[in-house]
C-alpha cells in the first residue's frame, strides 16, 4: 500500500534489495504541477520510454510486470509536501493509483510498497 514514511530512504533502499526486490525513487522536490510530476515519476520509477505521461499509462507502467521485477518493489517518493499542498487532487489520484497497483499485486501475492516522504 501507500505508506507515509520519515526515515531514511536509503534504509528503505537496503531492505528491499536484502529482499530481492526493485527499489525505484523519485524525488518531487522542485516539481510545479501535473506534467513535471509525472515527468519526476517517469525518470524515478524508470517507466518505459512510451510511458505516455498521463494517468493511465503511470497505472498501467506500475501494474506491468516487466517493470515490476520478479519479486516485489518497494517505490519511495520524497519531499512531496509542497506538491500535496498545491496540488490536492492531483495528490489524490496519484495516491489512488498507487493504492490500486498495491491491490493488483497482493492479489498476485506480489509485495509492493509506496512510501512518501
Amino acid at each position: 500500500g501507500v505508506h507515509g514514511w520519515k526515515g531514511d530512504a536509503h534504509a528503505l533502499a537496503t531492505a528491499a534489495a536484502t529482499a530481492k526486490f526493485r527499489c525505484h525513487a523519485a524525488d518531487l522536490r522542485s516539481v510545479a504541477n501535473k506534467s513535471e510530476m509525472l515527468a519526476a515519476l517517469a525518470k524515478g520509477l524508470a517507466l518505459p520510454e512510451h510511458f505516455g505521461n498521463n494517468w493511465d499509462a503511470l497505472a498501467d507502467s506500475i501494474e506491468d510486470e516487466e517493470w515490476f521485477g520478479k519479486s516485489g518493489c518497494v517505490v519511495t517518493l520524497s519531499h512531496t509536501t509542497a506538491f500535496r499542498k498545491a496540488h490536492g487532487l492531483d495528490w489524490t489520484t496519484l495516491e489512488d493509483i498507487f493504492a490500486e497497483a498495491a491491490d493488483y499485486w497482493r492479489e498476485r501475492h506480489k509485495p509492493f510498497w509506496v512510501f512518501v516522504s
